[in-house]
Protein backbone atom coordinates (compact mmCIF):
# COMPACT_ATOMS: atom_id res chain seq x y z
CA UNK A 1 0.00 0.00 0.00
CA UNK A 2 1.42 3.51 -0.74
CA UNK A 3 2.37 5.72 2.25
CA UNK A 4 0.51 8.74 1.21
CA UNK A 5 -3.17 7.53 0.77
CA UNK A 6 -4.61 10.68 -1.15
CA UNK A 7 -3.31 13.06 -2.85
CA UNK A 8 -4.52 16.45 -4.32
CA UNK A 9 -2.65 18.83 -6.58
CA UNK A 10 -3.83 22.33 -7.51
CA UNK A 11 -7.14 21.58 -7.63
CA UNK A 12 -10.00 24.06 -9.51
CA UNK A 13 -13.24 23.80 -10.07
CA UNK A 14 -16.02 26.72 -10.90
CA UNK A 15 -19.66 26.59 -10.72
CA UNK A 16 -20.59 29.82 -13.12
CA UNK A 17 -18.92 32.70 -12.06
CA UNK A 18 -18.46 31.05 -8.69
CA UNK A 19 -14.54 29.30 -7.94
CA UNK A 20 -15.57 26.58 -5.54
CA UNK A 21 -12.03 25.39 -5.50
CA UNK A 22 -8.48 27.48 -6.82
CA UNK A 23 -5.43 25.43 -6.83
CA UNK A 24 -6.06 23.16 -3.43
CA UNK A 25 -3.46 20.90 -2.78
CA UNK A 26 -3.07 18.28 -0.21
CA UNK A 27 -1.70 15.06 1.04
CA UNK A 28 -3.26 12.49 3.77
CA UNK A 29 -0.43 9.63 4.86
CA UNK A 30 -1.78 6.20 4.83
CA UNK A 31 -3.14 5.13 8.45
CA UNK A 32 -3.61 9.10 9.34
CA UNK A 33 -6.72 11.58 9.50
CA UNK A 34 -6.56 14.84 7.81
CA UNK A 35 -9.29 17.15 9.38
CA UNK A 36 -10.37 19.74 6.57
CA UNK A 37 -11.46 22.63 8.29
CA UNK A 38 -13.48 25.42 7.14
CA UNK A 39 -17.10 27.68 6.76
CA UNK A 40 -19.90 26.66 4.69
CA UNK A 41 -19.03 27.22 1.07
CA UNK A 42 -15.26 26.92 1.79
CA UNK A 43 -15.03 24.20 -0.77
CA UNK A 44 -14.98 21.70 1.60
CA UNK A 45 -17.50 19.28 -0.19
CA UNK A 46 -16.78 19.99 -3.50
CA UNK A 47 -13.13 18.49 -3.00
CA UNK A 48 -14.20 15.48 -1.44
CA UNK A 49 -16.80 14.83 -4.47
CA UNK A 50 -13.84 15.09 -6.99
CA UNK A 51 -11.76 12.73 -4.92
CA UNK A 52 -14.37 10.08 -4.34
CA UNK A 53 -15.83 10.54 -8.20
CA UNK A 54 -18.62 12.60 -8.25
CA UNK A 55 -17.28 16.11 -10.08
CA UNK A 56 -14.23 15.99 -12.39
CA UNK A 57 -11.66 18.91 -11.70
CA UNK A 58 -11.55 21.87 -13.95
CA UNK A 59 -8.00 22.15 -13.60
CA UNK A 60 -5.33 19.83 -11.57
CA UNK A 61 -5.20 16.28 -10.55
CA UNK A 62 -6.31 13.66 -7.60
CA UNK A 63 -5.14 9.89 -6.46
CA UNK A 64 -6.67 7.32 -3.91
CA UNK A 65 -4.21 4.59 -3.48
CA UNK A 66 -2.13 5.74 -6.30
CA UNK A 67 -5.73 5.69 -8.54
CA UNK A 68 -7.08 8.72 -10.23
CA UNK A 69 -10.88 9.23 -9.59
CA UNK A 70 -11.09 10.97 -12.90
CA UNK A 71 -9.87 8.32 -14.98
CA UNK A 72 -10.54 5.20 -13.63
CA UNK A 73 -13.74 6.04 -11.18
CA UNK A 74 -14.80 2.40 -10.56
CA UNK A 75 -11.24 1.31 -9.09
CA UNK A 76 -11.66 4.46 -7.12
CA UNK A 77 -15.09 3.32 -5.44
CA UNK A 78 -14.37 -0.37 -4.53
CA UNK A 79 -11.37 1.60 -2.22
CA UNK A 80 -13.25 4.24 -0.65
CA UNK A 81 -16.34 4.51 1.76
CA UNK A 82 -17.65 7.74 1.25
CA UNK A 83 -20.27 9.65 4.01
CA UNK A 84 -21.95 12.78 3.76
CA UNK A 85 -23.76 15.10 5.43
CA UNK A 86 -26.81 13.34 6.07
CA UNK A 87 -27.85 9.99 6.24
CA UNK A 88 -28.41 8.33 2.56
CA UNK A 89 -30.04 5.49 3.59
CA UNK A 90 -33.62 4.30 2.98
CA UNK A 91 -36.16 4.84 5.80
CA UNK A 92 -38.41 2.13 4.79
CA UNK A 93 -35.68 -0.33 5.11
CA UNK A 94 -34.75 -1.71 8.44
CA UNK A 95 -30.95 -1.48 9.27
CA UNK A 96 -30.33 -5.01 8.46
CA UNK A 97 -31.75 -4.71 5.05
CA UNK A 98 -30.32 -1.55 4.21
CA UNK A 99 -26.91 -3.37 4.94
CA UNK A 100 -27.20 -5.77 2.75
CA UNK A 101 -28.72 -3.82 -0.06
CA UNK A 102 -25.42 -1.74 0.25
CA UNK A 103 -23.13 -5.33 0.36
CA UNK A 104 -24.98 -6.09 -2.81
CA UNK A 105 -24.72 -3.11 -4.47
CA UNK A 106 -20.90 -3.42 -4.02
CA UNK A 107 -20.86 -6.76 -5.60
CA UNK A 108 -20.38 -8.70 -2.06
CA UNK A 109 -20.75 -12.61 -1.52
CA UNK A 110 -23.48 -13.43 0.44
CA UNK A 111 -21.23 -15.01 3.43
CA UNK A 112 -19.60 -11.93 3.58
CA UNK A 113 -22.72 -9.50 3.35
CA UNK A 114 -24.37 -12.07 6.46
CA UNK A 115 -20.87 -11.43 8.31
CA UNK A 116 -19.95 -7.87 7.52
CA UNK A 117 -24.07 -7.16 8.76
CA UNK A 118 -23.51 -8.77 12.20
CA UNK A 119 -20.24 -7.17 12.78
CA UNK A 120 -21.26 -3.43 12.04
CA UNK A 121 -24.53 -3.72 13.58
CA UNK A 122 -22.15 -4.29 16.43
CA UNK A 123 -19.52 -2.19 15.79
CA UNK A 124 -22.26 0.85 15.75
CA UNK A 125 -24.36 -0.60 18.74
CA UNK A 126 -27.21 -0.95 16.44
CA UNK A 127 -28.14 -5.16 17.22
CA UNK A 128 -31.07 -4.11 19.33
CA UNK A 129 -32.28 -2.11 16.74
CA UNK A 130 -31.66 -4.16 13.58
CA UNK A 131 -34.94 -5.17 12.22
CA UNK A 132 -36.86 -1.52 13.10
CA UNK A 133 -37.50 0.37 10.01
CA UNK A 134 -35.01 3.47 9.67
CA UNK A 135 -38.01 5.54 9.96
CA UNK A 136 -38.64 4.75 13.82
CA UNK A 137 -34.55 5.70 14.52
CA UNK A 138 -33.41 8.86 15.94
CA UNK A 139 -30.98 11.37 13.58
CA UNK A 140 -28.08 10.23 15.87
CA UNK A 141 -28.74 6.33 15.22
CA UNK A 142 -29.07 6.88 11.51
CA UNK A 143 -25.66 8.50 11.03
CA UNK A 144 -24.20 5.95 12.31
CA UNK A 145 -25.90 3.35 9.83
CA UNK A 146 -24.68 5.62 7.42
CA UNK A 147 -21.23 5.65 8.54
CA UNK A 148 -21.86 1.89 8.81
CA UNK A 149 -22.78 1.44 5.03
CA UNK A 150 -20.11 2.78 3.80
CA UNK A 151 -17.77 0.50 5.84
CA UNK A 152 -19.43 -2.58 4.55
CA UNK A 153 -16.58 -3.36 2.03
CA UNK A 154 -13.99 -2.58 4.81
CA UNK A 155 -12.40 0.07 2.62
CA UNK A 156 -9.13 1.41 3.13
CA UNK A 157 -9.76 4.87 2.36
CA UNK A 158 -12.98 6.76 3.98
CA UNK A 159 -13.84 10.21 3.22
CA UNK A 160 -16.63 11.78 5.94
CA UNK A 161 -18.27 14.57 4.78
CA UNK A 162 -19.28 16.65 8.11
CA UNK A 163 -20.70 13.75 9.44
CA UNK A 164 -21.48 15.22 12.90
CA UNK A 165 -23.29 17.67 11.54
CA UNK A 166 -26.68 18.43 13.66
CA UNK A 167 -26.00 15.93 16.62
CA UNK A 168 -26.37 15.92 20.03
CA UNK A 169 -23.16 16.26 21.36
CA UNK A 170 -23.55 12.47 23.25
CA UNK A 171 -24.43 11.14 19.56
CA UNK A 172 -21.36 13.36 18.38
CA UNK A 173 -18.81 12.11 20.93
CA UNK A 174 -19.69 8.62 20.45
CA UNK A 175 -19.18 8.69 16.50
CA UNK A 176 -15.78 10.36 17.23
CA UNK A 177 -15.04 7.22 19.47
CA UNK A 178 -16.18 4.68 16.45
CA UNK A 179 -13.72 6.90 13.79
CA UNK A 180 -11.00 6.75 16.55
CA UNK A 181 -11.66 3.06 16.38
CA UNK A 182 -11.51 2.81 12.46
CA UNK A 183 -8.13 4.89 12.40
CA UNK A 184 -6.46 2.42 14.76
CA UNK A 185 -7.01 -0.09 12.30
CA UNK A 186 -5.39 1.28 9.65
CA UNK A 187 -8.01 3.24 7.97
CA UNK A 188 -7.42 6.39 6.29
CA UNK A 189 -9.37 9.25 6.72
CA UNK A 190 -10.51 12.69 5.34
CA UNK A 191 -12.54 14.11 7.67
CA UNK A 192 -14.35 17.63 6.77
CA UNK A 193 -15.60 19.63 9.83
CA UNK A 194 -16.88 23.12 10.67
CA UNK A 195 -16.62 21.98 14.36
CA UNK A 196 -13.13 22.89 15.72
CA UNK A 197 -12.89 20.52 18.85
CA UNK A 198 -13.74 17.46 16.42
CA UNK A 199 -10.63 18.63 13.77
CA UNK A 200 -8.25 18.91 17.80
CA UNK A 201 -9.47 15.53 18.60
CA UNK A 202 -9.64 13.73 15.88
CA UNK A 203 -7.16 14.67 12.86
CA UNK A 204 -3.46 14.01 12.92
CA UNK A 205 -2.93 17.35 10.65
CA UNK A 206 -5.31 19.97 9.55
CA UNK A 207 -5.97 21.72 6.32
CA UNK A 208 -7.58 24.98 6.89
CA UNK A 209 -9.82 25.92 3.84
CA UNK A 210 -11.53 29.39 3.51
CA UNK A 211 -13.11 30.86 -0.15
CA UNK A 212 -11.72 27.64 -2.49
CA UNK A 213 -8.31 28.34 -1.15
CA UNK A 214 -6.04 26.75 1.15
CA UNK A 215 -5.22 29.29 3.96
CA UNK A 216 -2.78 27.07 6.37
CA UNK A 217 -1.94 23.56 7.37
CA UNK A 218 -0.24 21.85 9.94
CA UNK A 219 -0.55 19.84 13.23
CA UNK A 220 -3.36 21.35 15.64
CA UNK A 221 -0.44 22.68 17.66
CA UNK A 222 1.46 24.13 14.95
CA UNK A 223 -1.58 25.92 14.07
CA UNK A 224 -2.47 27.21 17.51
CA UNK A 225 1.93 28.21 18.03
CA UNK A 226 1.14 30.83 14.99
CA UNK A 227 -0.92 32.88 17.50
CA UNK A 228 1.34 33.64 20.24
CA UNK A 229 0.97 32.29 24.00
CA UNK A 230 -1.44 33.57 25.12
CA UNK A 231 -4.94 34.79 24.43
CA UNK A 232 -7.17 37.83 26.32
CA UNK A 233 -10.51 38.36 26.09
CA UNK A 234 -12.40 41.26 27.24
CA UNK A 235 -15.89 41.29 27.32
CA UNK A 236 -17.97 44.41 27.19
CA UNK A 237 -21.80 45.72 27.60
CA UNK A 238 -22.44 45.22 24.11
CA UNK A 239 -21.20 45.06 20.43
CA UNK A 240 -20.79 49.05 20.38
CA UNK A 241 -18.79 48.92 23.25
CA UNK A 242 -16.84 46.59 21.91
CA UNK A 243 -16.00 48.17 18.66
CA UNK A 244 -15.03 51.12 20.73
CA UNK A 245 -12.41 49.39 22.62
CA UNK A 246 -10.80 47.68 19.92
CA UNK A 247 -10.00 50.90 18.59
CA UNK A 248 -9.22 52.10 21.54
CA UNK A 249 -6.58 48.86 21.82
CA UNK A 250 -5.29 49.37 18.05
CA UNK A 251 -2.08 50.40 19.65
CA UNK A 252 -1.62 46.87 20.76
CA UNK A 253 -0.78 43.84 18.31
CA UNK A 254 -3.39 40.81 17.39
CA UNK A 255 -6.40 42.46 18.28
CA UNK A 256 -9.99 41.31 17.14
CA UNK A 257 -13.67 42.48 18.36
CA UNK A 258 -16.14 39.43 18.26
CA UNK A 259 -19.55 40.11 19.07
CA UNK A 260 -19.53 41.97 22.78
CA UNK A 261 -15.75 41.06 23.22
CA UNK A 262 -12.15 41.49 22.49
CA UNK A 263 -9.32 39.34 22.13
CA UNK A 264 -5.70 40.22 22.31
CA UNK A 265 -3.15 38.18 20.76
CA UNK A 266 -0.08 37.99 22.62
CA UNK A 267 3.35 36.44 23.32
CA UNK A 268 3.77 38.39 26.46
CA UNK A 269 0.08 38.16 28.16
CA UNK A 270 0.56 40.16 31.00
CA UNK A 271 2.32 42.81 29.67
CA UNK A 272 -0.43 43.16 26.81
CA UNK A 273 -2.49 42.17 29.82
CA UNK A 274 -1.40 45.86 31.84
CA UNK A 275 -0.96 48.11 28.73
CA UNK A 276 -4.76 47.14 27.40
CA UNK A 277 -6.23 47.82 31.14
CA UNK A 278 -4.45 51.56 31.09
CA UNK A 279 -5.43 52.16 27.44
CA UNK A 280 -9.09 51.51 28.73
CA UNK A 281 -8.95 53.41 31.27
CA UNK A 282 -7.44 56.16 29.99
CA UNK A 283 -10.20 55.88 27.44
CA UNK A 284 -13.22 55.61 30.18
CA UNK A 285 -13.68 52.21 28.99
CA UNK A 286 -14.25 49.41 31.79
CA UNK A 287 -14.45 45.76 30.78
CA UNK A 288 -17.07 43.54 32.26
CA UNK A 289 -14.63 40.62 32.13
CA UNK A 290 -11.49 39.64 31.50
CA UNK A 291 -9.32 36.50 31.24
CA UNK A 292 -6.39 34.83 29.81
CA UNK A 293 -5.82 31.57 28.28
CA UNK A 294 -3.99 29.07 25.71
CA UNK A 295 -5.14 29.32 21.79
CA UNK A 296 -7.53 27.13 20.51
CA UNK A 297 -8.63 26.50 17.00
CA UNK A 298 -11.16 29.03 17.20
CA UNK A 299 -8.61 31.63 17.38
CA UNK A 300 -7.20 29.96 14.44
CA UNK A 301 -10.02 29.69 12.88
CA UNK A 302 -10.92 33.70 13.11
CA UNK A 303 -7.30 34.63 12.37
CA UNK A 304 -7.19 33.13 9.34
CA UNK A 305 -11.16 33.68 7.94
CA UNK A 306 -11.53 36.60 10.11
CA UNK A 307 -14.73 35.21 10.99
CA UNK A 308 -15.66 33.89 14.02
CA UNK A 309 -16.95 30.19 14.69
CA UNK A 310 -19.33 28.85 12.38
CA UNK A 311 -22.80 28.79 13.60
CA UNK A 312 -23.44 24.93 14.84
CA UNK A 313 -26.90 23.73 13.66
CA UNK A 314 -29.53 22.33 15.55
CA UNK A 315 -29.26 18.30 16.59
CA UNK A 316 -30.76 16.69 13.90
CA UNK A 317 -31.41 19.96 11.95
CA UNK A 318 -31.32 20.68 8.37
CA UNK A 319 -29.09 22.70 6.29
CA UNK A 320 -27.75 23.51 2.94
CA UNK A 321 -23.96 23.07 1.87
CA UNK A 322 -23.23 26.12 0.36
CA UNK A 323 -20.31 24.92 -1.02
CA UNK A 324 -22.43 24.71 -4.58
CA UNK A 325 -25.04 26.76 -6.60
CA UNK A 326 -28.54 25.70 -4.83
CA UNK A 327 -29.57 24.11 -8.36
CA UNK A 328 -26.96 21.88 -8.17
CA UNK A 329 -27.15 20.86 -4.28
CA UNK A 330 -30.80 19.46 -4.95
CA UNK A 331 -28.93 16.80 -6.60
CA UNK A 332 -27.29 13.27 -4.64
CA UNK A 333 -24.85 11.09 -5.03
CA UNK A 334 -23.36 8.38 -2.58
CA UNK A 335 -20.60 6.23 -3.48
CA UNK A 336 -19.75 3.24 -1.52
Amino acid sequence: MPSTAIVAENLAKRYGDVEALRDVSLEVPTGTVLGLLGPNGAGKTTAVRILTTLLRPDAGRASVLGIDPATDATAVRSIIGLAGQYAAVDENLTATENLRLVGRLTHLPPDRIARRTAELLAQFQLADAANRPLKTFSGGMRRRLDLASALVHEPPVLFLDEPTTGLDPASRLDLWGVIEGLVAGGTTVLLTTQYLEEADRLADRIVVIDHGSVVAEGTSSELKSRLGSTIIELTFVDPPAALRAAEVLAPLTGVAAVGTGVQITSSDGTASLFAAVRLLDGAGLTPEGVSLREPSLDDVFLTLTGRARPTEPEPDGSGGNADEPTSRRRRSATTR
